[in-house]
């Protein structure tokens, strides 16, 4: 009867041994799955790259968030503009104006242009414009559509090729009219006025704006067109003929007057 007893003990502690063997099991698994594990050097202290230390100098507060793009470096316009000025970019863009926005001007006086631009080519850059002028918007689109309405026509017309480059004389400048003391302040210290001098064409001719001589027929008939058909866009022309000034160029703005005249010359 004891060893009954006996063999009925050890049978009936194999399972409890095995439970306990079991939870022992689970406990040394837990420990070492809980156990820290080292994370990677390049976390811990490996060196960074020059270009990722100067990113983390940059922000300041050691986060690897992407940077922000410099608004001028990307082209955007970052200087205050009203709607129309807005709407008047756009029209360039549409006419394919080669510019870019400038800081406004202000020399004092009339000496101003609140929202400047640099121009420097028309037709999406297949005509260069030399060199390049700080214009107000307006006198910008007026020229642009000069050049896309009359100017490459009349080139084609007359010597069979369009136009390449327009050599100007440059376009703000603080002075007065033809640059008389006690005169008027022009139109240039405004931004709002051209000055063209040459016009080479594509196939290397070059047109200069003076009074042409007695066999010019081309050069004569393309300056006559000029003077004639910029004055459908412009306030003002003037060129070779009209006085010693304008002897050897083309002056275009788009000055106020409340008679609304035109003064082509």
């Amino acid at each position: 009867m004891t060893d009954m007893s006996t063999a009925l003990s050890l049978r009936l502690a194999h399972p409890r041994r095995l439970v306990a063997l079991l939870a022992a099991c689970t406990a040394l698994l837990t420990a070492s799955c809980s156990r820290e594990i080292p994370r990677p050097e390049s976390d811990v202290g490996m060196p960074l790259s020059a270009s990722v230390e100067t990113d983390i100098a940059d922000n300041q507060d050691y986060g690897f968030q992407p940077r922000v793009e410099n608004p001028v470096a990307a082209g955007e316009n970052i200087y205050a503009q009203s709607s129309g000025e807005a709407a008047c970019r756009l029209r360039l863009k549409r006419l394919g104006v080669v510019f870019s926005d400038l800081p406004p001007i202000d020399d004092g006086g009339s000496c101003r242009i609140d929202n400047p631009i640099l121009v420097s080519g028309f037709a999406g850059g297949s005509i260069s414009f030399k060199p390049a002028a700080k214009l107000n918007c307006a006198v910008t689109e007026a020229f642009a559509r000069w050049v896309r309405g009359d100017l490459v026509p009349s080139t084609r017309l007359r010597y069979l090729s369009g136009v390449d480059t327009i050599y100007n004389a440059g376009g703000y400048s603080c002075r007065t009219m033809n640059h008389r003391r006690g005169a008027k302040m022009s139109e240039h210290s405004r931004g709002n006025a051209v000055d063209v001098t040459r016009i080479k064409l594509n196939n290397d001719k070059l047109v200069k704006v003076q009074k042409p001589g007695w066999f010019s027929f081309r050069q004569r008939g393309l300056l006559n067109s000029v003077r004639a058909d910029a004055c459908d866009y412009f306030t003002t022309v003037l060129g070779p003929g009209y006085n010693r000034e304008h002897a050897d160029h083309f002056h275009f703005d788009l000055m106020r007057r409340s008679s609304g005249y035109r003064a082509c010359k």
